[in-house]
């Protein structure tokens, strides 16, 4: 089975700045570029810190209101020394979530969540700036289409990987959700299907309902044919 990796997503080349970058200058950037973030990087090239639109934006609601109409904002230490800043190594957070190449889109999705991150840095084996996958490049995996899907579910996960012939179980994708139809060998064989075909690039969801002819996991030798119903 193929998976898009994260050097597949992410965008190159890629913008940075320096510990000393000054607050315009980061502001300027990510107008210019179109971008929500950037990576400070240090003299060697290495992710030290990401500045994002929101560090900035803390500068701005920490002003006093002109018409004196709203209250005064009172942050913590931490939130008034970054709305002080003027410098990226003051604005930015630290240290870097980051990514390797090589890494599938899961297990960057997944270092998004655990670390509540929109975007990660992407570096090479000696730590060095290569790339900046974000949310949007991960769900690009998504608008694979279904007859792509539909042949990897057919030729690689059933024939190549299980052994199961084309004839044996009709595969429908519509909108990314797989519908699986036809019989198996055995009856273990029917989650290790379901859970193959979830984890195919552009898989939104998996529903199979397949008979089997011998049911291998019961304590009796007898061999049935059973209906299996699983939906996911």
């Amino acid at each position: 089975m193929w998976h898009r990796m994260v050097s597949d997503l992410m965008t190159t080349p890629v913008a940075r700045v320096n510990r000393d970058t000054g607050f315009k200058e980061i502001a300027k950037l990510l107008a210019e570029r179109d971008i929500t973030a950037v990576p400070v990087v240090d003299d060697d090239e290495r992710p030290v810190g990401v500045v994002s639109e929101a560090d900035l934006l803390r500068k701005e609601a920490a002003q006093l209101d002109p018409a004196g109409l709203l209250p005064v904002l009172h942050a913590g230490p931490a939130a008034r020394a970054k709305a002080e800043a003027t410098t990226a190594e003051g604005l930015m957070n630290s240290p870097a979530v980051t990514a390797r190449p090589q890494w599938t889109a899961v297990e960057a999705a997944r270092a998004m969540e655990q670390h509540h991150v929109k975007r990660l840095p992407v570096v090479d084996e000696a730590d060095r700036l290569v790339g900046v996958v974000s949310r949007a490049d991960l769900l690009r995996v998504f608008l694979r289409g279904d007859s792509a899907i539909r042949e990897e579910i057919s030729g690689e996960v059933l024939l190549r990987t299980l052994g199961i012939a084309p004839d044996a179980v009709t595969v429908r994708v519509v909108g990314g959700r797989v519908s699986l139809k036809g019989t198996v060998e055995r009856k273990s064989v029917v989650p290790v299907v379901v859970r193959l075909c979830q984890g195919v690039d552009g898989v939104v969801d998996v529903s199979a309902e397949l008979l089997y002819r011998v049911d291998d996991t019961s304590t009796t030798p007898e061999a049935t044919s059973r209906r299996a119903g699983l939906a996911t």
